[in-house]
């Protein structure tokens, strides 16, 4: 199995020879260009993504500045996808992320991991885990995702929480390291903010 093949086989391998370094520099020169563009180039933006990305849906939009390892190149994003701005996508693996989920701003999602053994780290190698961020979640600002995590749909993470392992559906979760603090429930319904009652009528 080559380094290129062992990407996505969760295998160790070493991500800076020649065949690997030359696609992803190509894909970096993409994300570049989309980091440069103008607030009022939309169509521009729009266009770019779905060039850059493994796949994304209708209605998304990702405020500059983006990074990504590989500019998108392993992310699949659902439809109406938002993310604020220095979103941090480590893709050297594939990251999925579903419909209507919103990324307030400076959230990392890491794929890639290294060994603890220092000899390995010191000759460079890696290894990497999927991630996958269900439909209509919400990712607070300053939120990291670690290698190999799921989080369920309709899940909310705390802002500055750092998630290492699996969330579930339908749950408020925060802290270092993140767990669940709640289940989204009939309060959710009637308040949006503390003591702030949601006032249907008007929406």
């Amino acid at each position: 199995m080559t380094d290129k093949e062992k990407m996505h086989s969760g295998d160790v391998y070493y991500p800076s020879g020649d065949e690997i370094m030359t696609e992803q520099l190509a894909c970096l020169d993409k994300l570049y260009d989309f980091n440069m563009t103008r607030p009022t180039e939309l169509d521009k933006r729009a266009a770019m993504l779905k060039e850059m990305f493994a796949e994304i849906g209708e209605d998304c939009y990702i405020e500059p500045p983006l990074h990504a390892n590989w500019g998108g190149k392993h992310v699949h994003l659902g439809n109406a996808v938002y993310a604020n701005f220095g979103l941090t996508l480590v893709d050297d693996t594939h990251i999925y992320i579903g419909d209507n989920t919103m990324l307030a701003p400076n959230v990392v999602i890491a794929t890639a991991g290294h060994p603890i053994n220092p000899e390995l780290r010191a000759k460079g190698y890696q290894y990497n885990m999927p991630v996958r961020i269900g439909k209509n979640c919400w990712l607070g600002a300053g939120v990291l995702v670690m290698p190999g995590v799921t989080i369920g749909d309709n899940s909310v993470i705390g802002a500055g929480s750092v998630v290492t392992k699996d969330i579930p559906a339908n749950v408020v979760a925060v802290g270092n390291p993140c767990k669940v603090l709640r289940e989204i429930g009939e309060h959710d319904r009637e308040y949006y903010f503390k003591n702030r009652k949601i006032n249907y009528e008007e929406l």
